[in-house]
């Protein structure tokens, strides 16, 4: 498989008084959170650019590019994404490893009435790993540690997701610049063919990929 890059047209998109009310509400949050938590507690975190991300978002969903409308995000923190994405028609799922932002972001989609599922877990399936390298983070997948004589015990799944990681037509993360590669390395091998890819770079430079067959 590989990952094709997909150009985005970059136009702003018009947010409604819901999308507002939205991100408003994260961004009091990230202030208050940050607030009570001094830097040796809160989590390395830099906010995006929400308005930004649902441009790209309703983009991707306008032109029709995802095989499904069930996206994931890697990292959701308070959920901004996945709720972004939840008012855009998704099934959308976040997984987040810091417990106290999970219970947070489930509060704050409950108390706007967006339905989303916030889930406790990392973003690596069981088997899958990442280690440092010199040249960044690099992928651990099972086939590389496995036992030849292993079978495959069917789909691979996020612990709490009823759905398979093979039925998610949408994933979002928004890495640290050392972590890119390894996003774009974990999306190959978890994601089915024809699955989309959404990479925030900086405010300036959300990448989209889309995993295909064959070498591009």
């Amino acid at each position: 498989m590989a990952l094709e890059a997909i150009t985005m047209e970059g136009p702003e998109a018009r947010v409604s008084d819901q999308v507002a009310r939205l991100i408003a509400t994260c961004s009091r949050g990230w202030e208050r959170f940050f607030a009570d938590h001094d830097d040796h507690h809160a989590p390395r975190f830099v906010p995006s650019v929400p308005e930004r991300v649902f441009a790209v978002l309703e983009e991707v969903t306008t032109r029709h590019l995802p095989p499904n409308r069930v996206f994931c995000e890697w990292g959701s923190g308070f959920g901004t994404a996945t709720c972004l994405a939840a008012l855009l028609g998704y099934d959308a799922y976040g997984l987040e490893i810091d417990e106290e932002l999970v219970r947070l972001s489930r509060a704050l989609a409950r108390r706007l009435g967006i339905p989303v599922t916030m889930l406790c877990t990392s973003l690596f399936p069981a088997g899958y790993e990442a280690y440092a390298s010199v040249d960044g983070a690099v992928l651990v997948t099972p086939e590389s540690v496995r036992d030849h004589n292993d079978e495959d015990r069917g789909p691979r799944r996020y612990d709490g997701m009823e759905i398979a990681i093979a039925d998610i037509g949408v994933f979002f993360a928004y890495p640290w610049p050392e972590e890119r590669e390894l996003m774009q390395q974990l999306f190959d091998a978890v994601a089915m063919e024809g699955a989309i890819l959404v990479v925030y770079h900086t405010d300036k430079d959300i990448r989209v990929f889309r995993k295909v067959s064959g070498e591009v």
